[in-house]
């Protein structure tokens, strides 16, 4: 199975079993807020982003990068753990209602797809220049800005950890 067709586990969900999950939540008229990123290496600020993320509706879903999205990104060497892991690891927090992992550079095409009340950004964007925005506001939501100042970065702590394990 690919990363898209993996079949719910827990809060892991394949896209279509997302969008069945999506349409149970919007009957029930819960405010539905997406949140979205590589995850590569779980820090204090993506906690403090996804918990400032949940508290703008009913549910949270994340959605992460896909290995080959991440080494896009990132670069070669990244990301240090699988999607599948990064899933695993995000739907185990208490904020997080549902995880899906996505290809493609950016998450519009997930957006015309679940069609967010809410897409929460961390605080390195403006609503400005959310690039995903236009897709946004044409689906009914809004964007916001949401967590703590871009004071972590997964980036650095892998350097800092490389740099400290060179003999």
């Amino acid at each position: 199975m690919t990363e898209q067709q993996q079949a719910p586990t827990g809060r892991v969900f394949s896209r279509d079993a997302l969008q069945r999950q999506i349409e149970v939540w919007r009957a029930r008229q819960d405010k539905i807020v997406l949140a979205n990123g590589c995850f590569d290496l779980l820090h204090a600020g993506h906690v403090r982003y996804l918990h400032a993320a949940r508290q703008l509706g009913d549910r949270l879903v994340v959605a992460i990068n896909s290995d080959e999205s991440v080494r896009e990104l990132k670069g070669e060497g990244r990301p240090l753990m699988p999607a599948s892991e990064r899933a695993e690891i995000l739907a185990a927090l208490s904020d997080v209602d549902a995880v899906v992992i996505f290809s493609e550079h950016d998450v519009s095409s997930l957006i015309r797809e679940i069609r967010p009340d809410i897409h929460a950004k961390g605080t390195d964007y403006t609503v400005e220049n959310v690039p995903e925005r236009e897709t946004v506001i044409a689906c009914g939501g809004r964007v916001e800005i949401v967590g703590d100042p871009k004071d972590h970065s997964a980036t650095e702590i892998i350097g800092k950890i490389r740099e400290r394990s060179r003999p």
